[in-house]
């Protein structure tokens, strides 16, 4: 039954996404209670280049995509944010250094999927307002 909804699903994105020309997500949004706090998390533990702050809210720089952390609006919009996966290109060496800054450690590097060409690592650790993000490399294999 997948197979024959398939095309249908296909067809629908295609159309979608050529009436939106959607190209890239351009933002990212972290809701935050402690924007001081945050913000060095992000800039100091990370190491992600802070673009600018307007009102309750800091703009960061990571590879392309503008994060965007800020104080919730309405009682609806705070929650703990979706995981993000940032890539490195050295996962033991990250993580090492999250550690070292005291950053909280949730899951240490581990093998998630060996791939064709590659194996696929990841480690979790929490930000300074509790969200759970990965760091994440795709490490060739030797041939």
């Amino acid at each position: 039954m997948l197979t024959k909804l398939l095309p249908e699903v296909k067809q629908a994105m295609s159309t979608t996404r050529a009436n939106l020309s959607i190209q890239n997500i351009g933002q990212i949004s972290i809701i935050v209670h402690d924007l001081a706090r945050a913000t060095a998390f992000y800039r100091d533990k990370l190491g992600l280049p802070l673009l600018f702050t307007a009102g309750n809210m800091a703009f960061f720089d990571c590879g392309g995509v503008r994060l965007m952390l800020g104080l919730p609006e309405t009682p609806d919009l705070d929650h703990r944010s979706s995981i993000l996966y940032f890539r490195v290109p050295d996962l033991q060496a990250a993580h090492r250094r999250l550690a070292e800054a005291g950053v909280e450690i949730v899951a240490p590097p581990r093998l998630i999927a060996p791939m064709p060409t590659y194996d696929l690592w990841m480690s979790a650790f929490r930000d300074s307002e509790g969200n759970i993000h990965q760091l994440m490399s795709e490490v060739s294999r030797a041939k």
